[in-house]
């Protein structure tokens, strides 16, 4: 008679992903309402209904709580990014738009969601995995535009292009990265008009 292999009862409960969703979108409500500095992984506990040992299965750290927030945060205003510059016509208008929603994005933040925005602070003086992903997904997205504009003729072409690159993320940084903003924020709009007028002067041939 042919054996048949024991077939693995079905697991109880939540699965490890869900679990893991459940307690970053209970911190993001946690952090949202009382502040990530403010907040111990007890606190957590607490309002999730887990034991503090249980949350330690699935994060080693608050700061690893944080950084998935953070990172979700961060996707967020890229995605803002990829949406405004997504019918931009030129390389040009394609910098302007790239400039301006990420300064929306941070200042949205900031306004509307004040006490996730002291996350990506707190995340940005680290500076935290998170960031400096978002980091290389803006240099990547300027040296995109930059070559983009190089092959229509807009920009010049004599330039490193790593060079121009590192300057113009330079000058956007007082403007998005989530440290430095909060401390240029009268300026935000104006400065990111000007800038980029500034920056595009630079690139022409």
């Amino acid at each position: 008679m042919k054996k048949t292999s024991p077939v693995a009862p079905p697991s109880r409960g939540p699965s490890d992903h869900d679990v893991r969703t459940q307690i970053v979108e209970a911190a993001t409500e946690h952090f949202g309402h009382y502040g990530y500095e403010k907040t111990t992984v007890s606190d957590l506990a607490k309002t999730i209904g887990f034991s503090k040992a249980y949350i330690y299965k699935f994060f080693d750290s608050k700061q690893a709580i944080g950084e998935v927030i953070c990172a979700n945060r961060l996707s967020m205003i890229m995605q803002g990014v990829d949406e405004a510059l997504s019918e931009a016509p030129t390389a040009s208008e394609r910098l302007r738009r790239m400039f301006g929603a990420l300064v929306e994005g941070g200042t949205t933040l900031f306004f509307h969601e004040r006490k996730l925005y002291d996350i990506a602070a707190a995340a940005a003086s680290g500076p935290w995995p998170s960031v400096r992903t978002y980091e290389d997904q803006i240099r990547k997205l300027v040296a995109q535009v930059i070559l983009e504009g190089r092959e229509s003729g807009e920009f010049e072409r004599k330039t490193p292009l790593d060079e121009t690159t590192n300057a113009i993320y330079l000058v956007m940084r007082p403007y998005v990265d989530p440290l430095l903003l909060q401390y240029n924020l009268d300026l935000a709009t104006e400065a990111t008009g000007q800038l980029s007028s500034l920056i595009l002067r630079s690139l022409a041939p």
